[in-house]
């Protein structure tokens, strides 16, 4: 089933289930991949709802630090509620371990040497990891290892 589908069967089942606050994350992501393919006039591949999904996660994560900031207890647990459900559509986060054994097979495989085959690399990497790491995390990782 592809990830498209599964959003689908999860909206249906929040719908017979009357979770309204489910149903409402689950129509704010849906609206997004909506938005997207409309834009861009595309269909979207599982790839690319990952890359909007993992968006959307920063955003929650974002927002969460702003209203902690703010005192606002109600809207941090909306946000919170709204990443758990996002977070369903995540792919398992790579271990640190794997991270780091991916890094070496390709700094190995495009054979950089320092600081300014950066880019290379995390071109390499980006599609490896995408969406199961952080991406600053790993740029600083990278930049540790080639330095």
């Amino acid at each position: 089933m592809s990830l498209r589908e599964q959003i689908n069967e999860d909206m249906k089942a929040a719908m017979k289930a009357r979770e309204s606050d489910r149903l409402a994350a689950i129509r704010l992501l849906q609206a997004a991949l909506k938005q997207k393919e409309v834009d861009e006039r595309i269909t979207l591949s599982d790839a690319d709802i990952l890359g909007i999904i993992d968006k959307m996660v920063k955003q929650r994560k974002d927002s969460i630090e702003l209203y902690k900031a703010g005192s606002r207890p109600d809207l941090v647990a909306k946000e919170e509620f709204e990443l758990s459900v996002l977070a369903t559509y995540m792919p398992q986060p790579l271990s640190e371990a794997e991270v780091l054994a991916a890094i070496d097979r390709v700094v190995a495989e495009t054979g950089a040497q320092g600081a300014k085959d950066m880019g290379k690399v995390m071109n390499a990497l980006r599609p490896m990891v995408a969406g199961r790491a952080d991406m600053g995390k790993l740029s600083g990782l990278v930049k540790s290892r080639l330095g």
